[in-house]
């Protein structure tokens, strides 16, 4: 038998099951999209979307579609993940967009910590004391090290919404960018009530802010952890009538090192309005202003952040905080944004009806400090 005869047995081998193999293929590709659909509904991921993707999304804002009414099962198009409660996960785009919005215009989400959870009822442990750390020989033995002791946090959460409204006659213009129009407006809505709630928020069905903590006098070493030190500003209602200036030192100070590499100030524009005024002995400015565009105004070498939820000056008012935010208050959020496309209850307008989880809560009582206005 030549090699040629060989090899046309074996071509038509090949030939016999090359049928077989297109079918496996399929049946692989058919089942690999089907799994992959089904997790990107269930875990919320939602892949960048371009071309006809794209397209699908900007689609369903502007003339709605079987998003609206129809069950999901598994293999709906990515572009538009239906939600367990009704509505749609809006694409990634529009959640970018949304996401800039809400670093921009929401203060104290610029200086916290952020983590996005999958779940309503996250839990973070803190680490309070009772580790010992020492120095030892090469050779020498390890002796044992404290119990750590630790503090279970659960930021309070609640659910976010707005419900910006357009026209029909807006969604159909196409020169319309309804995309960046919706993910701007939730945006600013989601930064307004968001940034009351990081402050003075009760933690009931919404984050529990940082001036809703607990408080006291005492130093780090006596408080109760979960408890915030306060420094008196030495007058009720108002800044001490000599070296006002030296009560801010204070607070800088009572800030532990480590805390105040990342330190910032939050007061609100009528309390930054006084402060601006104040000087040295030497007759300098203690504000100073921003050396560059990107950069923020600084008080005692520390930036400021202007939050407009911070109260007024005012007799025994908590209306300058000082801290590294970023380890001291923790910002707990469902990434996506599940939006309801409503054409109905306020015809000739279409609103958009978002939602998002947002939690938020203090985690650590020794990296922020309060001045409040009394003697």
């Amino acid at each position: 038998m030549t090699y040629e005869t060989k090899a046309d047995a074996l071509d038509a081998v090949f030939e016999t099951r090359a049928p077989e193999l297109d079918t496996l293929r399929a049946e692989v590709s058919r089942l690999t999209n089907m799994v992959t659909a089904r997790h990107v509904a269930q875990s919320g991921e939602r892949p960048a979307l371009t071309g006809a993707k794209a397209a699908e999304g900007s689609d369903w804002l502007r003339k709605g579609g079987d998003a609206d009414t129809e069950s999901h099962t598994g293999t709906k198009a990515a572009s538009i993940a239906v939600a367990p409660k009704g509505g749609v996960a809006v694409p990634i785009t529009i959640d970018g967009v949304i996401d800039r919005v809400l670093l921009a215009e929401s203060p104290i989400r610029s200086i916290a910590q952020i983590v996005d959870v999958g779940t309503a009822n996250y839990r973070k442990l803190i680490t309070t004391g009772g580790v010992i750390s020492g120095w030892v020989s090469e050779t020498a033995g390890r002796p044992e090290t404290d119990t750590p002791d630790f503090a279970e946090i659960a930021p309070p959460m609640g659910e976010l919404y707005a419900n910006p409204a357009a026209s029909q006659a807006m969604l159909d213009d196409a020169m319309f960018d309804v995309e960046s129009w919706l993910g701007a407006e939730i945006g600013r809505e989601f930064a307004r009530a968001e940034g009351v709630a990081f402050v003075t928020g009760d933690g009931v069905n919404k984050p529990r802010g940082f001036l809703s903590a607990a408080n006291s006098a005492l130093a780090d070493t006596a408080r109760p952890f979960g408890t915030l030190q306060v420094i008196t500003a030495g007058a009720a209602g108002g800044f001490a009538a000599t070296n006002p200036q030296d009560r801010l030192i204070d607070l800088v100070h009572a800030l532990a090192a480590p805390y105040r590499q990342d330190a910032s100030w939050v007061m609100n524009a009528s309390t930054l309005a006084r402060i601006r005024k104040m000087k040295d002995n030497d007759g300098a400015f203690l504000w100073q202003p921003a050396l560059a565009a990107d950069q923020p105004a600084t008080l005692l070498g520390y930036p400021v952040v202007e939050a407009a939820a911070m109260p007024d000056i005012a007799p025994d008012s908590l209306s300058i905080a000082f801290g590294n935010f970023r380890a001291g208050y923790l910002i707990a959020q469902r990434r996506e944004t599940v939006v309801l496309r409503d054409p109905f209850s306020n015809k000739p307008f279409v609103h958009f009806y978002a939602t998002k989880r947002v939690g938020g809560a203090v985690v650590d009582s020794r990296a922020i400090k309060l001045m409040k206005f009394s003697v």
